[in-house]
């Protein structure tokens, strides 16, 4: 059986979860070799940004060697995951086996702190695309990116088009588009395109190093290396 291990943390964004969750789950109608999987270190349910609590099926000691393994982002949450060593333990000897590790958002940090990124491209939630450097990836500003086995989206809804990749390198295009429609995805946002050049920048980047200040209050020398990148 292959399966695709989403990894599960307190405060994570949800939709970096359930977005490629939802559309990766639907596989093995196509290809019932295939399975999806949510693990995490215990089965107890944990806090995500919003107010929706999650809970995994299985524990990283269940599935210690998945097909594929897809870390999702969040802010605060996912910064204090980077000092969380039974997940980074976890994400780096997952992907030691897996044909493929990718991340959504600033998951992207997380293979970072497991060393994933070293001389990859990447990609992340665009307020944090800078601090990739510190893990030695070349940050790449597209909505997905592949380099190798390593697959990273940027913000959140990137999930969704990561997710639609993936389907289509395991179980062809067709399979993809089946699951396009099955979801319906075909955006069309109430207030179009996004202006990059009216991008809060500002006020993302002081959620970031509030995220940071908080999440690693106890690790200060990651802190500031992070924060002097936004």
């Amino acid at each position: 059986m292959k399966t695709i291990a989403f990894v599960l943390y307190p405060g994570l964004t949800p939709l970096d979860l359930v977005g490629p969750l939802q559309v990766l789950s639907a596989l093995p109608i196509a290809d019932p070799s295939f399975e999806t999987a949510v693990v995490a270190a215990s089965l107890d349910p944990v806090t995500s940004d919003t107010p929706v609590r999650l809970a995994a099926d299985r524990t990283f000691d269940e599935v210690p060697a998945p097909y594929a393994v897809v870390v999702p982002g969040g802010l605060t949450g996912t910064m204090r995951s980077l000092a969380d060593q039974r997940l980074v333990d976890y994400v780096r000897s997952a992907a030691a086996t897996a044909e493929v590790t990718a991340s959504v958002c600033t998951g992207s940090l997380i293979l970072g702190a497991a060393g994933l990124l070293k001389d990859r491209e990447a990609t992340t939630h665009w307020s944090f695309l800078e601090t990739l450097r510190e893990f030695g990836a070349l940050p790449v500003r597209r909505r997905w990116v592949a380099d190798g086995a390593v697959l990273t989206a940027a913000g959140v809804a990137a999930g969704i088009d990561m997710a639609l990749h993936l389907a289509a390198r395991f179980a062809g295009e067709d399979v993809a588009r089946v699951l396009q429609f099955a979801i319906e995805y075909d955006p069309e946002p109430p207030f179009g395109g996004l202006d990059w050049s009216a991008a809060p920048r500002e006020l993302f980047h002081g959620l970031g190093r509030s995220a940071l200040a908080e999440g690693l209050a106890d690790e200060p020398a990651l802190r500031a290396r992070l924060t002097a990148r936004l």
